[in-house]
Formats: structure tokens, C-alpha cells, sequence
């Protein structure tokens, strides 16, 4: 496996974000729909809960991307440094 570039990463990072934004506007429209009853607020809930969950395993994955692209960024710098 090659090492990605820090534009992949930065693409990456990007697609996910939207993702993240995907999941929330899927998730408010679905909560819209329901009806006003309990049984709809008791599954409003769980739609809120899973949208939760899902992005902030998006977030915690962007964190680490970014952390990544970070990092390739320094070696970048101190390998111009060592040759110059």
C-alpha cells in the first residue's frame, strides 16, 4: 500500500464531511416525517441516537485523517530541511 498524498487526504477528509452532512439532513428530514405520536417520538429518538453514533465515528475519523495529512506534512518539511 502506497502512503496517500496530503490532496487525497484532504479529499478524503472533505467527502467524509459531507457524508457527516448527508446523515444529518437524511436523519432531520425521516424525524419530520413521523407522525406526532409516541411510538414516533420513541423512534425519533433512535434516528437521533444513530445519527449521533454515526457522526462522531465520522469525526473521529476526520480527527485522524487530519492528524495523518499533520504529520506527512512535517516529514515533507524536514526532509527539505535535511536536504538543503
Amino acid at each position: 500500500m502506497h502512503t496517500p498524498t496530503t490532496a487525497e487526504l484532504l479529499n478524503a477528509i472533505e467527502v467524509l464531511k459531507k457524508l457527516g452532512q448527508r446523515i444529518n439532513e437524511h436523519a432531520a428530514h425521516s424525524v419530520s416525517q413521523l407522525p406526532d405520536t409516541q411510538l414516533g417520538d420513541n423512534y425519533a429518538a433512535h434516528i437521533e441516537a444513530r445519527t449521533i453514533e454515526q457522526t462522531g465515528h465520522i469525526e473521529t475519523v476526520v480527527m485522524q485523517l487530519q492528524n495523518w495529512r499533520e504529520e506527512l506534512i512535517q516529514q515533507r518539511r524536514q526532509n527539505v530541511s535535511l536536504s538543503v
